[in-house]
């Protein structure tokens, strides 16, 4: 997701301190807008603001305090530091309780306002940056645009994921670590009956027994939030690392899952993160529980089973660290391209994606390689450099296909300049292009 320029509106009645704050955050490096009123202020900052609001406490008509009522009533995110003068500290942290990022005390040391204003903001982009994430995730088409690959157990995943979405039955997700479980959770929520509706995440591995089980049924202590089970009803409810749950909460588990009834006004989607050699869910979980959550079950496929994915997914990961470092992302040369098949990915996506990153500031310096980087993955490197050895038509394919799918990026789906690059007559990068599935309107 690209980095988002922020703002800083600056909200004060005195025209000398509007200029004087707004100089000092510009040189610090911030785009800064003011307003002489609060009433002006509230009218142009929504719940979206793209920035943090810097305000006086005693303005004229709307002061400082009745804006941040109405700017928390908008948007409760929303960063909002306080100026007060000296003998307002009081004001200061009833603001603070109501709400307030922070506040600071004329007169104030300027490096202080550039460092609560990059704290401010830094949250704020945070905010900002989960909102959208989740918005996207809410969207079922987005979401399946994630589940990228062209391989024949991917195509399966999808299929298995738009049929097990409509369906109401709670789910168990397994799969080696790194291949992606949580998004797939996302996906079958987002293409479902529930999709736009509470989608609660929380890992069982992440509290102690007593902790977990007030976070998951209750009661909580005053003042804290619902249970989770309370939190995501009518919607989907996700536990990770579900075979950490002790034997008592499992059973406290399933008591819930049969009290709902069917069809289940709140689905349970279970997530296993079994790393134990030899043993499966099915091992840890009581029998009744897993039968529950097993009639829907979908086992995601390692990274070193989808083939030509590999190639795909490293290119994405390498173009989208390449913008965030502001560089070109390296060419995969056919040697290179062999050598990321034949890897066995034993951290499946997210190590894909480690190395994807590694090779464009690797690229950006002009040292080092592909293979050096699959090498240091794993003490044992001759065994992270190779696997069970595939057909040359595999690999050629699997790197004619990668070739033109860079090209067309490159070259943002002008079937010309491919043609001139690849030195490729039309009609046969139009049947290649059939081939492999890539089409053009993905480029433009």
């Amino acid at each position: 997701m690209p980095k988002r320029k922020m703002k800083i509106a600056i909200v004060d009645d005195e025209k000398d301190m509007r200029q004087s704050i707004s100089q000092w955050l510009a040189l610090s490096g911030f785009e800064t807008e003011t307003f002489d009123s609060g009433d002006a202020a509230s009218k142009a900052i929504g719940s979206e603001y793209p920035g943090i609001v810097v305000t006086d406490i005693k303005m004229p008509g709307m002061d400082g305090m009745q804006l941040l009522k109405k700017l928390m009533s908008i948007d409760s995110a929303l960063p909002v530091i306080m100026i007060t003068g000296h003998g307002d500290v009081p004001m200061a942290v009833e603001a603070m309780r109501l709400g307030a990022f922070d506040f600071l005390e004329k007169p104030f040391n300027p490096d202080r306002m550039t460092e609560l204003a990059k704290r401010a903001t830094n949250s704020r982009r945070l905010t900002l940056d989960s909102r959208a994430l989740r918005q996207e995730l809410s969207d079922g088409s987005t979401i399946m645009k994630k589940l990228i690959g062209s391989s024949p157990v991917m195509e399966r995943l999808r299929e298995d994921i738009l049929d097990l979405g409509q369906a109401d039955g709670h789910v168990l997700i397994d799969g080696e670590t790194g291949t992606g479980k949580t998004l797939v959770a996302h996906a079958l929520h987002a293409v479902g009956a529930k999709a736009g509706k509470k989608f609660v995440l929380a890992s069982c591995s992440a509290h102690d027994e007593e902790t977990l089980a007030r976070k998951l049924f209750g009661p909580t202590e005053e003042g804290a939030s619902l249970p989770l089970i309370e939190q995501a009803r009518g919607g989907t409810l996700v536990l990770e690392d579900i075979e950490a749950l002790s034997q008592q909460l499992q059973a406290r588990l399933l008591t819930w899952i049969n009290e709902q009834g069917t069809p289940a006004e709140t689905r349970l989607i279970a997530i296993s993160n079994l790393q134990e050699q030899g043993k499966t869910c099915e091992d840890v979980l009581r029998p009744d529980l897993f039968y529950r959550l097993a009639a829907m079950k979908i086992t995601l496929p390692p990274l070193r089973n989808r083939g030509e994915d590999v190639l795909t997914l490293f290119n994405r990961f390498a173009e989208q660290s390449a913008e965030e470092y502001g560089c070109e992302a390296p060419e995969v040369t056919a040697q290179e391209a062999a050598q990321l098949l034949q890897a066995p990915w034993p951290g499946n996506i997210r190590q894909l994606s480690n190395v994807a990153e590694r090779a464009v500031l690797q690229a950006r310096r002009g040292t080092g390689s592909i293979a050096s980087l699959l090498m240091s993955e794993d003490d044992d490197a001759e065994a992270t450099m190779t696997t069970e050895g595939k057909p040359l038509k595999e690999y050629v394919e699997a790197f004619e296909r990668m070739l033109i799918d860079n090209t067309m990026r490159r070259h943002k789906g002008s079937i010309v300049a491919v043609m001139d690059e690849l030195c490729l007559p039309r009609r046969t990068l139009n049947e290649k292009m059939a081939k492999y599935g890539l089409q053009r309107s993905d480029y433009l």
